[in-house]
């Protein structure tokens, strides 16, 4: 990853086809001694390529990533009944989070990590 970040740095200083000189200076200016077998297997992977196409390629790709946690909600809400039961329920669990909330505030006894 620090190659491809010197990598992008040195072209994002204008240098649209950085060598391994390049990258090497950059990383040697924050104390990385780069390995020469991955930052030439970095360089020739990069070079030629228009990095906005390759940023746009990767945002592409994690975008259909899942992110986790995000598709619970559309399945509870698909599986709840028609009418009025599913608010009901909405309630009675924000109840239930509430107690749970002020029993682990009693836990600490007053004593804070910060205080």
């Amino acid at each position: 990853m620090r190659y491809v970040a010197a990598y992008l740095l040195a072209a994002l200083g204008g240098n649209e086809n950085p060598s391994a000189e390049n990258i090497e200076k950059i990383l040697s200016s924050v104390g990385i001694e780069a390995e020469s077998d991955k930052l030439s297997k970095v360089i020739a992977e990069l070079k030629g390529k228009s990095l906005q196409t390759l940023i746009a390629e990767g945002q592409a790709k994690l975008a259909s990533m899942p992110a986790g946690g995000g598709a619970a909600a559309p399945v509870a809400a698909a599986a709840a009944p028609a009418g009025g039961a599913a608010p009901a329920k909405a309630e009675e669990k924000k109840k239930e989070e509430k107690k749970e909330e002020s029993e682990e505030e009693d836990d600490d006894m007053g004593f804070g990590l910060f205080d």
